[in-house]
């Protein structure tokens, strides 16, 4: 769990920084760091997406995730616990607080160094993948706090539970997952960090939340496929 804890840490540093530097930056120039990283997360979006050996295996994971994702309306829900911590923990922020929990929350989780990351660490103690991923994360809350405000920080609660549990349940996680379906899930979160991209940009603002069992189906896809094939 240490590489998690690092992880945590550095969000949580990384976002107290934003604030303090937020403060002195004008509106214009937050809009325009939020644009940079906005291109940046599409691009990194695209470059996992082409990782993929077979598209039609993340294809087929995002149009089913979309389904069990609007059935279960992932959205409302994050958006409901943004809300509520906003209301409880920041009243000043103008509305920005949900809007930073929820994407913070969402780039941070998605990708494959949290998954692997998560499994080294639980298998060997080798937690040196998480600590490169909590450095980016921790400059990435220093970028989004100071135009998103405090909401930022507190995705390092969804982090901790979603890579804590990765890390806990490492030796299933290794039993199960191929190269193959790791490569595929990668896509399938190259596809939904490239959305992020596009709201933050403001192209187009897409629930990637509704598409986030997308990450967890391309996998069970490409086994079965595998089944069928084989």
């Amino acid at each position: 769990m240490k590489g998690t804890l690092i992880n945590t840490a550095a969000i949580f540093a990384g976002t107290f920084v934003g604030l303090l530097a937020g403060n002195r930056y004008p509106d214009k120039m937050k809009e325009t760091v939020m644009s940079g990283l906005g291109l940046v997360t599409s691009i990194i979006g695209i470059k996992m997406a082409l990782q993929s050996e077979n598209i039609l295996y993340p294809l087929a994971g995002i149009a089913l995730g979309a389904i069990a994702g609007e059935m279960i309306d992932i959205d409302f829900w994050i958006n409901r616990l943004g809300d509520f911590l906003e209301k409880n923990f920041g009243k000043q922020s103008q509305g920005l607080f949900a809007r930073g929990f929820v994407t913070a929350t969402l780039l941070f989780c998605i990708g494959p160094m949290a998954i692997i990351g998560g499994i080294q660490d639980g298998l060997t103690g080798d937690f040196s993948t998480l600590a490169a991923k909590a450095t980016i994360d921790g400059f990435t809350s220093i970028a989004f706090a100071s135009s998103l405000g405090p909401g930022v920080g507190f995705s390092a609660l969804p982090v901790f539970v979603y890579q804590g549990a990765i890390t806990l349940g490492a030796g299933f996680f290794d039993r199960v997952l191929s190269a193959e379906m790791v490569t595929e899930m990668t896509a399938a979160g190259g596809l939904l960090l490239f959305a992020i991209g596009l709201g933050l940009l403001e192209v187009k603002k897409i629930r990637v939340a509704n598409l986030l069992p997308a990450i967890f189906l391309t996998p069970v896809i490409c086994y079965l496929a595998g089944l069928i094939g084989g």
